[in-house]
């Protein structure tokens, strides 16, 4: 009976149930030095490790004290690999009586979403086609040759280097690494102050319906913001490029020691200064580089912004990974145009709910997320490319008579 009995008890050591956790326990580790996650109902302390995190320390803080298992499945490719990473993480697990959605999501929503995600998987819709991005790396270098041979035929003349420059501007590109971390950021929380990049305006914009209210209760004004549908000419698409990203990418590249990225860089600035200087000399060939990066900057802003800053721009709402997504973000038509303008841009949605899936496929699973907005009785915004471009003005019209009216009010 002895025997019979430590055997039992080391049985019961081995397998000791794994600590539970409420909710309301989880929560409260959302700092930035105190931060818990939950995948799949298990919890993960990951205040040490998130500064080792490869997409950066911010893109998984922001899930901090939340359930993040679908922006988990949506930036990880090798899920199996990932997960020999999150072992020593593993602290415990929902109790059994815990929702598995945090803050009252919607849970059926969720649980549809991601049967939608398993269909697109069984359709091989995050398969790339090696053809598509060959053709595309073809497209590149047929533009750059197009470029070199415009200014050795005709000359350098005001006309052939404007047309070169809008031949380069097409084939532009930044460092993958400063990309990736902003970029994941904005996905993680799209259009949510203080954790998506691309709505810190730094005090020139006032955006959505919230922040200009706060800022005219404040009686900030760093701007007249009742007019920031007008100068948004001269300073956002002209200057964003030219100025803020390229000092940032730069900037990124040496803090954070990403060589690569740097020799890339490098080796582009070269190769663009031994092809252009012996047109225009060292300074004309700066002066042609910013031009470039100047047009860049213009349809950089346009195809961006026509997706997200006229949608709902607000605080933390805490809604499930789809709604989220569709809140934040809209359509532009299909068209052989759109398509090649917007770089496919123009199904963001689809981007945004599928950041790993290619680019060529985002049409196929379109109307999926069509029937499941449907079924839910969620909005699924889709403009015309024209429209979409106006939007953005009015969006910051709209926003900057809400700053004025609470500017005003006493």
């Amino acid at each position: 009976m002895g025997k019979g009995g430590n055997q039992g008890e080391g049985a019961t050591e081995r397998e000791a149930p794994m600590p539970t956790f409420r909710w309301e326990e989880i929560q409260k580790h959302n700092l930035r030095t105190d931060q818990w996650l939950v995948i799949d109902r298990k919890v993960y302390n990951i205040t040490e490790w998130s500064h080792r995190h490869p997409g950066g320390h911010r893109v998984i803080g922001h899930y901090a004290g939340e359930d993040a298992t679908d922006v988990f499945l949506a930036f990880h490719r090798n899920l199996d690999f990932v997960r020999k990473f999150m072992k020593p993480l593993l602290i415990g697990e929902l109790a059994p009586e815990e929702p598995s959605q945090d803050h009252s999501k919607n849970s059926q929503i969720t649980e549809d979403f991601r049967a939608l995600r398993k269909t697109a998987e069984d359709m091989n819709l995050f398969k790339s086609s090696h053809l598509f991005f060959l053709l595309y790396l073809a497209h590149i270098i047929v533009m750059e040759s197009i470029a070199w041979f415009t200014i050795f035929y005709f000359g350098n003349g005001w006309i052939p280097t404007v047309i070169t420059a809008f031949v380069l501007a097409t084939s532009q590109g930044a460092s993958a690494n400063w990309w990736n971390h902003r970029h994941f950021q904005h996905h993680a929380k799209p259009n949510i102050f203080h954790k998506d990049p691309d709505v810190n305006m730094l005090h020139v914009f006032v955006l959505g319906k919230w922040q200009p209210i706060e800022y005219g209760k404040k009686k900030l004004k760093y701007l007249p913001y009742n007019h920031q549908h007008e100068y948004f000419f001269l300073i956002g698409p002209p200057l964003l490029i030219p100025l803020y990203f390229q000092y940032q990418i730069i900037t990124s590249m040496i803090v954070h020691r990403d060589w690569v990225d740097l020799a890339w860089a490098i080796s582009y600035y070269a190769r663009f200064f031994i092809t252009y200087i012996p047109f225009y000399g060292v300074l004309g060939a700066i002066i042609f580089l910013n031009f470039i990066r100047f047009l860049e900057s213009h349809w950089f802003v346009w195809v961006t912004q026509m997706n997200h800053i006229v949608m709902e721009i607000d605080q933390e709402p805490y809604r499930d990974w789809f709604s989220s997504q569709l809140v934040a973000t809209c359509n532009v038509e299909q068209s052989f145009f759109n398509d090649w303008f917007s770089g496919h841009l123009n199904f963001q949605i689809e981007h945004h709910l599928f950041p790993t899936m290619p680019r060529h496929n985002l049409h196929k699973v379109a109307p999926l997320v069509r029937s499941l907005c449907a079924k839910h009785g969620i909005e699924y915004q889709q403009k015309p490319l024209l429209r979409a471009l106006q939007d953005i003005i009015r969006s910051l019209r709209q926003s900057g008579q809400l700053w004025l009216d609470a500017y005003l009010h006493k």
